[in-house]
């Protein structure tokens, strides 16, 4: 439904009222627009970037969990962009303890290109019914009295249009501009969110003549420093996305030439040709506590759904879109999107996956209090099985035969191993607790005291400062 009115200063504005906006095109808007379109309810997917330009967005290309999709999008609509399938383990290189170290990733992996895969899944939505506004930039949100989200305010090609809907899905992505404009006290919101949570993020699209000889691995690397990482990941055999991330509390222009420096030094590089450049933030933190409020529900990276130790999060965007998308729907057609009505999204998003990824948000917080060498040369002398469970279950289970091995090989660090064992305990107590979460907005105080008091442990046992 379309209205136009003339305002004021002579301009025309325009009113839409969708059932449903979604606010962002990427993962998650797109998964979350198609899951609404497909139940036969109207949905707008506003979108900043021109039709050219969208989908495009500095990401690692590096996709887990490859094979799990939501059905609203077919995977059958994203396979052409998944360039590289044969990539099935992690290769980690730790210059300081001069080993490198395989890991076995758990689960099917691919390399896509995310420019292409961005205007599939796009594309995928628009199949699936949604209408999709490009070049249109929200600018406010705009609220009933009783607080509850009713649409939001944007410029498309210049010219002011208002959406009006009953629920409004933030997929703006990492630092949300929406979140800045919606008063949140009538709700459980989590605004418990600081730039420190964030990490940015910078990559290169880079041509070699000669087949990379790790063209079936994801390649990890420390920088000089504890904050940040390196990565090469092969698209094909011949195009690697190079890449770093690195919290934002560092200095990004000299973690960048960490990266130049790197690449300098391998002979795989000698010649190589730049395509692409491009940078972004995305969340390194724990899921936020509840990512819902009356008439608005937050997604992707606009709610915290990444791993924060690798800061992968297409397929948990596209599930969360999903879990938004049918609780709206839900919310709809019993004639109530209030918070408690909307909840169950907050319990089927820490179900899938926000438990695993707030416990291994503690091992975030343990690095941050470690000296990075005391921390490469622990992780040179774990089980590499051992490692890759850590790293993507937020537990682990170490055998008496493999700590005792691992002592040995790493005699020099064993103040570290004692934290990170003290640390793991409390991780585990975290993911247990998560398996509490709520099941309605009422009850979320005593669940975060409860919480909060896990985490002062993890604080005083690494001496980290407080994250939250």
């Amino acid at each position: 439904m379309s209205t136009q009115e003339q305002s004021a200063a002579g301009a025309v504005s325009e009113t839409r009222s969708p059932d449903v906006v979604v606010v962002g095109a990427g993962t998650a808007g797109s998964y979350a627009a198609a899951t609404v379109a497909s139940e036969g309810y109207d949905v707008v997917l506003l979108e900043r970037k021109s039709e050219q330009e969208a989908g495009h967005i500095a990401c690692g290309d590096a996709l887990k969990g490859a094979a799990d999709f939501p059905d609203a999008i077919p995977r059958s609509q994203i396979e052409p962009a998944f360039t590289n399938t044969d990539v099935d383990h992690g290769r980690f290189e730790i210059p300081q303890e001069d080993t490198v170290l395989e890991i076995p990733i758990p689960g099917e992996l691919a390399v896509i290109d995310r420019w292409e895969y961005g205007k599939l899944v796009i594309e995928g939505a628009a199949n699936a019914g949604a209408e999709i506004h490009y070049d249109t930039v929200v600018q406010n949100v705009t609220q009933a009295e009783d607080g509850r989200v009713t649409g939001v305010r944007a410029m498309r090609r210049g010219d002011p249009v208002e959406y009006e809907a009953e629920v409004v899905i933030d997929a703006a992505g990492s630092l949300s501009v929406l979140q800045d404009h919606v008063d949140f006290s009538e709700s459980t919101f989590d605004t418990n969110v600081d730039y420190t949570h964030f990490c940015s993020g910078y990559r290169e699209v880079v041509h070699v003549d000669d087949p990379v000889e790790w063209s079936d691995a994801l390649v990890f690397k420390p920088t000089e420093r504890a904050a940040g990482y390196l990565w090469y990941f092969p698209r094909t055999e011949t195009e690697i996305n190079v890449g770093l991330g690195f919290q934002m509390t560092e200095e990004p222009m000299k973690l960048v030439e960490s990266l130049k420096r790197d690449l300098r030094s391998r002979s795989e590089f000698e010649g190589a040709k730049v395509d692409d450049k491009l940078g972004a933030a995305l969340p390194t933190r724990r899921p936020y506590d509840s990512a819902v409020h009356p008439g608005y529900m937050a997604v992707g990276d606009a709610a915290g759904h990444v791993n924060p130790t690798t800061g992968g999060g297409i397929a948990g965007a596209a599930y969360a879109g999903k879990y938004a998308a049918e609780a709206a729907v839900e919310g709809i057609e019993a004639g109530d999107v209030g918070e408690r009505a909307l909840w169950e999204y907050n319990q089927r998003v820490m179900d899938h996956f926000g438990a695993r990824y707030a416990a291994l948000d503690v091992y975030n917080v343990l690095s941050t209090a470690v000296d990075v060498d005391d921390l490469m040369g622990l992780l040179a002398a774990m089980p590499g099985d051992k490692l890759a469970e850590a790293l993507y279950s937020g537990s682990t289970d170490i055998g008496t035969k493999l700590k005792l091995e691992a002592l040995l090989k790493s005699r020099d660090h064993w103040g570290t191993i004692w934290n990170l064992y003290r640390t793991k305990r409390y991780a585990d107590d975290l993911l247990e607790h998560y398996g509490h979460y709520p099941s309605h907005p009422g009850a979320l105080d005593s669940w975060q005291d409860r919480r909060d008091d896990l985490m002062e442990a993890v604080y005083e046992t690494t001496g980290a400062d407080p994250k939250y």
